[in-house]
Parts: C-alpha cells; sequence; structure tokens
C-alpha cells in the first residue's frame, strides 16, 4: 500500500543525504562480506517475517546483500511509491530503529552489519530489539519508494518511524537520518589484555621466587632474588632481642648487634632452587647461618645492660733495670653478656619468623684487650733483641749494644684495637752510636806472605793476609736501624767496604858449595845469607845435587851408638839442635855444643853449622825448599 507520509516528507531529504546512503550502503556491503557475519544476518532473516514492502525499482547495489527472491515477490504486490521529482533527494532508511521483519527487504545492507555487529559486541541489545519485534508485530516499516535511477546514480531509502496514536491506528513520521555507528571491538581488546596478561605471567614466572617460598622463616614468594635479599637483610636488622631477669628488659635489635647474613647469596640459592616456573618447587623453606659481629654486639649488649659487665685489666710489660731484662704482668678478664648466647636467641626467632625474642642473659668471661699470652710472646722477643743487639759485619758483632742502651733506644706501647705492642725506637739516640761506628769498624788490610819454590809453588804461608774494611755513608743508618728495631730484629748489618791486603811471594832456595865450605841462602833470587860450614869427611862425604827440604827435628841425639851400644865404628852426639833434613840421614843442624872451629870437611855427611846459623836455616826454609850441594 501507498504511505502518504512517505511523499509529504520526502522532501526534506537533500542530495548530500542521498550520497551519504549510498556510501553508507557500499561501507556496509564490504563489512558483510565477512563469513561469520553473513551467516547470522541469514539466520535471523529466516526467523523474522518478511513484511517489509520494497518497491521493484530499487535493485541492490551488491547482488550477494540483496534480500530473498520470496521478500521481493511479496513487495511486488505492494504499490509502488515514487518521488515527486528527479530533483528531490532520495529518502535513507535508518536501519537501527526498523523491525526485524524489514531487514532482508529493504536495500540497506547497513541494517544487516549493524545487527551482526550488535549481536556480537551487545548481546542484550539484539534480544530487546527482538522482543520489540515480538510485541508489535503490526507496526511495520513503510519503504520510500526511490527515485530515477536514470536520473541520479545513488538510490536512497528512507525509513519511516512509527507511533501509536491514541485510537490505535499506525501513524509514520520520517526520522532523520543518522551516522553509521561505529564498530565495536571489545572482545579484541578483551583478547589482547588476556594475551598480555599471560605473557606478563609467563615472564615474570622467569625472574620470580616461588610463592610459598621461605629462606630463615622469612617470606621471599614471588619476589625477585634482589628484593628477596632486601627483605631478608631488613628481617634481620630489625629482629629484636629483649633481655629479661638481669637484663632488666633492655632490648637490642639485630642491625645494632652487628647481626649478617649472605643475603643474597640465600636470596640467590632460593631462586636458583625454587623458581616460581616450577610448581614442584613451591612451598619450600632452607635455612640461614645468622653471624654476629664479637665487638659490635659487646658495645651493643653493654650499652644498653651497663650493670652486668666488669673491666677487664690487660697484661702489661716493663724494663728491669735490675736484672736488664724486660718482665711482664699477667692479664685480668672481666664479665659481661655470653654473645653466643645472643646469637644463638636472634637465630631460633629468625628461623621461626619472629621479629622478638626473649634471652635471659648468660654471663660469660670478657677477656682482656691485651693478654697474658700477648704480653710474654712481646717479652721474649724483646729479651731476644737485648741478646743479639749490635752494630755488626758479616758474622762478627763488631759494635756490640748494652742492653740497657737498647731499652733506652725502645718505646713499647700496647694496642688493645689490635691486641697487640706496637714497638718504636728513637732515632736520635741511635744516631749518636752511629756516628762512633767508623773509629769501632775501620780497620787497615793486613799484608800477607809465602814461601815458594823456583817455580812458584806456595811451600809455606808466613803471614794469612787480613783484608781490612772502611764504613761508608752513614745518614741513614739510624733511621734503618729504628725501622729494623720496630719488626723486632737488632742486628744490624753495617754495610761496609772491603780493603784487600797485598800478598807477597818469596822463592827462597839454598846452595851449599863444598869448595868454599859455604852455604848461602837466596830469596826471589838475591842472598839473604851466607854460612861457614863443615861437610862430611872423605869417608862420609855429603852427596852432591838437588835436593829439597823434607823435615824438621828441633833437638835430637845423632849417632848409630846413641840408639845401639853395640854398634861398630859408630858415633854418638848428644842434643844436636835445629835440624833440618834435606837427604837420607844427611841435614843441617847446630854443632855449636861439640865444634870449635868450621870451614874444613869434618862430619860424617851433615852440614855442620853454628846454632844460631842453623836455627835461621831451620826457620826460614819450609818443606820443599830446594837444596843444590856442589863441589
Amino acid at each position: 500500500m501507498t504511505n502518504l507520509a512517505t511523499e509529504s516528507q520526502a522532501g526534506k531529504a537533500s542530495g548530500d543525504d542521498a550520497v551519504q546512503a549510498e556510501q553508507a550502503v557500499e561501507d556496509e556491503q564490504s563489512a558483510a562480506a565477512d563469513t561469520t557475519e553473513s551467516n547470522a544476518v541469514n539466520e535471523t532473516d529466516a526467523e523474522a517475517p518478511a513484511d517489509a514492502e520494497t518497491a521493484d525499482s530499487v535493485e541492490p547495489a551488491d547482488a550477494e546483500d540483496s534480500p530473498a527472491d520470496d521478500a521481493d515477490a511479496e513487495s511486488a504486490s505492494e504499490p509502488e511509491v515514487e518521488t515527486e521529482s528527479a530533483s528531490e533527494p532520495e529518502v535513507e532508511t535508518e536501519a537501527e530503529d526498523a523491525t526485524p521483519e524489514a531487514d532482508d527487504a529493504e536495500e540497506a545492507p547497513e541494517a544487516e552489519a549493524d545487527v551482526v555487529d550488535d549481536a556480537e559486541d551487545a548481546p542484550e541489545a539484539e534480544a530487546d530489539v527482538v522482543d520489540d519485534a515480538e510485541d508489535a508485530p503490526e507496526a511495520e516499516a513503510a519503504l520510500a519508494p526511490t527515485a530515477d535511477l536514470s536520473a541520479e546514480p545513488a538510490t536512497a531509502v528512507a525509513t519511516a518511524t512509527e507511533t501509536a496514536p491514541a485510537d490505535g491506528s499506525p501513524t509514520f513520521a520520517w526520522a532523520p537520518a543518522e551516522p553509521k555507528p561505529k564498530k565495536k571491538h571489545t572482545a579484541i581488546w578483551v583478547g589482547a589484555a588476556a594475551g598480555v596478561a599471560v605473557i606478563g605471567l609467563v615472564v615474570s614466572s622467569l625472574v620470580l621466587i616461588a610463592p610459598g617460598t621461605t629462606v630463615a622463616g622469612v617470606p621471599v614468594g614471588w619476589l625477585t632474588p634482589g628484593a628477596a635479599a632486601d627483605a631478608i637483610e631488613q628481617r634481620l636488622a630489625e629482629t629484636t632481642v629483649v633481655l629479661t631477669g638481669a637484663g632488666e628488659d633492655a632490648e637490642v635489635t639485630g642491625a645494632e648487634l652487628g647481626a649478617a647474613v649472605d643475603a643474597e647469596a640465600l636470596a640467590d640459592a632460593a631462586f636458583a632452587q625454587h623458581p616460581m616456573w616450577n610448581p614442584t618447587a613451591w612451598f619450600a623453606a632452607t635455612d640461614a647461618e645468622i653471624e654476629l659481629d664479637p665487638a659490635a654486639a659487646t658495645a651493643a649488649l653493654r650499652e644498653v645492660t651497663p650493670q652486668l659487665y666488669t673491666d677487664p685489666t690487660d697484661a702489661t710489660l716493663a724494663f728491669d733495670a735490675a736484672t736488664a731484662s724486660y718482665v711482664s704482668t699477667p692479664a685480668v678478664a672481666g664479665a659481661g653478656i655470653d654473645v653466643a648466647a645472643v646469637q644463638g636467641a636472634i637465630q631460633a626467632a629468625f628461623e621461626a619468623g619472629e621479629t622478638r625474642v626473649q634471652l635471659d642473659p648468660v654471663s660469660s668471661e670478657v677477656p682482656a684487650d691485651i693478654s697474658t699470652e700477648t704480653a710474654d710472646t712481646t717479652v721474649a722477643q724483646l729479651n731476644g733483641m737485648l741478646d743479639t743487639a749490635g752494630f755488626y759485619v758479616g758474622e762478627e758483632r763488631t759494635v756490640p749494644i748494652d742492653r740497657a742502651t737498647l731499652a733506652g733506644w725502645l718505646t713499647v706501647a700496647p694496642d688493645p684495637e689490635n691486641a697487640a705492642y706496637d714497638i718504636t725506637a728513637d732515632k736520635a739516640a741511635i744516631q749518636a752510636a752511629v756516628d762512633g761506628l767508623p773509629a769501632a769498624v775501620n780497620r787497615p788490610a793486613e799484608n800477607g806472605a809465602v814461601i815458594t819454590n823456583s817455580a812458584g809453588k806456595v811451600l809455606r804461608e808466613e803471614a794469612p793476609g787480613i783484608s781490612g774494611r772502611e764504613v761508608g755513608d752513614t745518614s741513614n743508618f739510624a733511621s734503618d736501624f729504628a725501622t729494623q728495631l720496630a719488626t723486632g730484629n737488632a742486628v744490624f748489618e753495617t754495610p761496609v767496604t772491603e780493603v784487600a791486603p797485598v800478598v807477597s811471594t818469596f822463592a827462597r832456595t839454598v846452595e851449599v858449595d863444598l869448595s868454599s865450605q859455604t852455604a848461602t841462602l837466596f830469596e826471589n833470587g838475591n842472598v839473604v845469607a851466607s854460612y861457614t860450614i863443615s861437610s862430611g869427611l872423605s869417608g862420609t862425604p855429603t852427596p852432591t845435587g838437588h835436593f829439597t827440604v823434607n823435615a824438621f827435628t828441633r833437638v835430637q841425639d845423632m849417632g848409630a851408638l846413641c840408639y845401639n851400644p853395640a854398634a861398630v865404628n859408630s858415633y854418638c852426639t848428644k842434643d844436636v839442635p835445629w835440624i833440618t833434613w834435606f837427604a837420607p840421614d844427611i841435614a843441617f843442624h847446630g854443632a855449636s855444643n861439640f865444634r870449635s872451629r868450621l870451614g874444613f870437611p869434618q862430619s860424617h855427611g851433615c852440614v855442620n853449622m853454628w846454632n844460631d846459623d842453623a836455627k835461621f836455616v831451620y826457620d826460614w826454609t819450609a818443606r820443599g825448599t830446594e837444596v843444590w850441594v856442589h863441589a
């Protein structure tokens, strides 16, 4: 049937509206290409009655989006409504306000897309539309006739809004065209957010400690190792020990006690053994060993409970002039709170997850800073220094230092912080001893002498030869010795310059001239002395040739008769002195006791000499001295 309201309101639409309608149709056709949305629209079309009427002259822009053939046949029975003139704008159908029955009969793909979008993004709105359609089946949208397709390339479709007057008869009025609603993407954004959350959960599981994990009672689950280390350290620092009983409820924290734990290593181990990504490692507990700084703990406990402490007395030492030695006085221990008991209490509280623990303080001995053992060890060191103090040249203590003098150089002071004694020396006092070193240390070289044969072989050392020495620059001796004494060493090696001795060599020989009855002594080719002798008689001659001195006898009896009373053709001469042997049974010796003259042969083969001359030969020659006897 013809809707007069359509004709009376058609002039209100403009040409621009027609163009917009055509553009909207094209956009919706593109959106309708989605397979899921098309299926949803087709199912809706199958359920809703096709009561809308459509003019035969209006054709859909896309064949795929055209209404069903049965809807076209039904609309053909309705009268055709035409626009008054080609110049008048085509009227656009408002899809959002239309009932579901007209969605496939209209040339409005936009309505199809909107219905699908509303079905996906707002199910409740879709249900409202369906309910409205079922409650008012009589209300139908009037389809406006289309403009001449030859005069205007775009097909304009208008939608009528339906109002119900008081008498119940439907009245139609044109509603203004509404802009195409934007598609909602709520599902997409929800899915993306869920994906990000999953990724974040996976990433966090790789860097967090497993839930339920504790380290010494400190919960570290859902934390990074760094945050876990901070939590462990903070818990330990805040753990408080309450000293009951004689402690008068004094309180001291782990931080004040110097409590420490390797929080970083514990946190790293907790993460390595109990990572969040491994559910089998969840809800695990590990222990931690706490250490207290004894000095810090003692200071903190003493500050809050001074009544429980008595001061110890350090050991002392001093130089005793009567014995010229150092002596010590023993230390006396004090009393205070047992730090080990406090450590055990804070350990137990920490592991139990408690931040406060009560402890009845246990008394323990507080040692002196300087113990008796330390004093005794230092005394032994100092007395050893007194025993060896001096300026040395090699192994020789050339300049000894008196014990009392060394003690006067030294200052021995206690060092409680290091539980030891500091030894220092007075450089100015040492300098006085250094100034006297040259006179005490310097000495000239002592020359030596050796006896040789004519070939230069040493036969005897006449003087050994002693090197001389001289002290060099002594400007740093006092400073160096003071530094050395501070280390406990009192042996100062004195650097000196050595002066080598001169060793003289004397090549000595003896010549015996039987024709002149003389013995001549040569040294390095020079005549030292010449003596008158008496050689052997013709029956007992002195042998000639080259010989060497081989033995020395200070005095003895000579002659076979002295040793064998039955000897025949023998003699015995008593107490012959200064005998120098140079051939078998032949020697130089003194004859003053039994000769009145010399200078002619009269002996039994030996070379007789006056006693003094024989002694000189005895002392002057050496084993190996060459003797030449000739006529």
